[in-house]
Parts: C-alpha cells; structure tokens; sequence
C-alpha cells in the first residue's frame, strides 16, 4: 500500500527551513511512498525544485490538501489549509499547541489526527525524534556566532607584534542542549568558558567539554533528572553567585526556556548595570519572553555599553543543518505511523505516538491539553 506524504512550504514570516530534506525524502520514496512537495518549499534551505529527487513537484498547497495522507512541516500550517485538508489527514510538526489553541480544536473537529513534535516524550526510545534538541544544537551554536559577531573584542587569545590579546571570558546559562553545544563552540572560538546550571549533575558533562561550573550552592534537580522551580530563597542565592561572574564576563549566553512556559527571569537589570560596557548578552529565550528583564525579542538592545541581543527562530539562521536534523527527527517518527505492509496506523498504545499524539478521530486526546 502506498502512503502519500506532503511537504509544504512554510508560511510563518522569516522561516527558512523544510520539514523534510530532498536525502530523507528519498528514502521514503525507495520505501513504496509517493512523496509530493510544494514548490519552492525547500529553496531557502539550499534546496531547489529540480533537487527532489523521485518526489513529485506540486504548485500549490491546495494540490497537497486534496492528495496526502500525511503532512509534515516545521511549523503549524496556516488556516486556510487547514480548512482544506480532507478528513483522517495526519499532521506532523511543531503544532505550538499552546498558542491559538482554538483554531487546533477546529481542525480536530474536522477529523484531521494531530501530531506536535515538541511534545515528544523524552525518553531513550524517542531520542532519535526529539526535534527539541535536534533544533536546540543549531541555536546554541548561532547563538555563540552572533555573541563573537556584535562583541567589540576577538574570542581567542592572539600574540601578534602589536601585543597579547587575552581570550574572551564567555558565561553560559543552562547546561541542557542548546547550552552545551554553546559551551562546545565558544570553546572552539578559543574562549574561556564557565557555565551554570541548576542541576547539579550537569558538572560533568561541562567539565567534558573543557568549562567551568560556576557553584552557586542551588541544586534543583528532581529525580527525573529535570529541573523544579526554585525557591525565593534558592533564587536569591543564585542571582547573588551569578552577578559576580557576569560582573566579569565579556560574552553571556542564557538558554534556559521551558516549553509552553514564560521563560525565567535570570538576568536582572542590576546584573546587566554591573556588567562590562562593551559586554553583551545573548538571550536565547527571547521568543517566550526572555531570561534578561532587559531583552526585546528580535532587537538588540544597547544598555550602558552593554548590547543585549534577543534572535528569534535562530534554527532558521542554519535552515541547511536544521531541515536536514529535523527531516530525520520526522523520518523516524514515520516509521512508527507506517507498519510493514506500508499501511497509515495511528497506535495509540505506542508511549512514543500517545505523548506527541494531540488529536484524533475528532477530539483533542492529548491530557495536557483536554
């Protein structure tokens, strides 16, 4: 049986990406699938129309509505197709269920089985399909990119004739994915390194990388391994360590943001008016509200010398590496929804599809959201 799959070209403003890459997309025609893809809908990503391989190349987005199965994209489908896709459709991608909730209720009314790929569960089994870290070590690189780009100073030390340069000193906010691919870089830059993390645990993987832990005496990690909210004490404690190494940091980079959640204030304007001019702040929560009080999303800011960046959608910047992490994030992800007889079966008992599994057969499903 074969399973018809469409890959739409991205309407949201400044997306650059693609939800599957031309590679990736081949395999699944290899596989007996017939692969339709919008037209242009992968030109920004470093991939043409004549680059899709085995895949037939469509006009519009109403050619896929009529014919697929299956639609993946990086981000929610505008209105107007959602309202054109034919009932039983599967929806694959980065459905942001906490935002315009209303307009997902629509299309679950309407039948169409919804499948948001930032609720993947984290577990060994789902690591090949978390697109939350597959896009976070995209964003911890750039971030450090654009920290070395508006810095007035180089990273690395030099020894030229005119003098010794000392090396940048760079402070990394959150161990997690895009935190440690941060450290990785800015290491790589020739930076010196430390780096802070409310989970205690997240040492050794910094250490590895050749940084520094900043012991601010706060532990907060629970017994799955993520981290609980703080306390007002532990938050005191915590802004009081941290001053001092920002105090002396040239470079900044705060990665810590939870899904679906305002994303925590770290950064205090205290902190930022101790700082450096001529320092600056790259704040990689900026889109769910920023971890500097001082943060604008989209814009950098110039606070007394001190420049506070605030990049949005920053897996775009790379849509290149991104589509192609994120095309095999989907890539696996379809093999739980195709079976060997290359027929479309939504499993609802499968723990992998039931955490990522928003709508279907015309009701909202998933329990954080019903």
């Amino acid at each position: 049986m074969t399973v018809t799959i469409g890959i739409v070209a991205e309407t949201a403003p400044g997306e650059r990406r693609v939800a599957l890459d031309p590679a990736t997309a081949k395999k699944l025609v290899e596989a007996g699938h017939r692969l339709l893809v919008q037209s242009q809908a992968g030109t920004e990503a470093g991939h043409p129309d004549v680059s899709w391989d085995g895949c037939e190349v469509v006009g519009s987005a109403d050619a896929l509505a009529e014919a697929a199965d299956i639609i993946v994209c990086v981000r929610r489908p505008d209105a107007a197709l959602l309202g054109k896709l034919k009932s039983g459709t599967v929806i694959v991608g980065q459905l942001a269920a906490h935002q315009n909730f209303d307009e997902l209720k629509d299309a679950a009314g309407r039948k169409l089985s919804l499948i948001s790929m930032e609720l993947v569960p984290r577990i060994t089994r789902a690591q090949a399909m978390d697109v939350l870290s597959s896009q976070a070590t995209v964003a911890g690189y750039k971030a450090v990119i654009i920290a070395a780009d508006i810095a007035p100073r180089l990273f690395p030390m030099l020894t030229t004739a005119a003098g010794t340069l000392r090396p940048a000193k760079v402070v990394i906010i959150g161990a997690g994915v895009a935190g440690l691919q941060a450290i990785a870089t800015a290491r790589r830059l020739g930076a010196q390194v430390e780096a802070y993390d409310i989970r205690a645990a997240a040492r050794e993987q910094v250490e590895s990388l050749g940084a520094k832990m900043i012991d601010t005496g706060v532990d907060a990690e629970t017994e799955g391994g993520y981290a609980r909210e703080l306390t007002e004490d532990e938050r005191a404690q915590q802004a009081e360590a941290l001053a001092r190494h920002l105090a002396r940091a040239d470079a900044v980079i705060s990665t810590a943001a939870i899904p679906g959640r305002p994303a925590p204030k770290i950064i205090t304007k205290a902190m930022v008016d101790a700082m450096q001019p001529g320092s600056v702040i790259v704040d990689l929560a900026a889109e769910s509200g920023g971890n500097c009080e001082l943060t604008k999303a989209g814009e950098t800011v110039n606070h007394n010398g001190v420049l506070i960046a605030g990049p949005t959608n920053l897996p775009s910047k790379a849509a290149l590496h991104a589509s192609e992490m994120y095309a095999k994030n989907i890539h696996n992800l379809l093999k739980l929804l195709i079976n060997e007889d290359g027929e479309l079966v939504i499993n609802t008992d499968d723990d992998v599809i039931a955490g990522c599994l928003l709508a279907y057969d015309g009701e909202i499903v998933h329990p954080k959201f019903q």
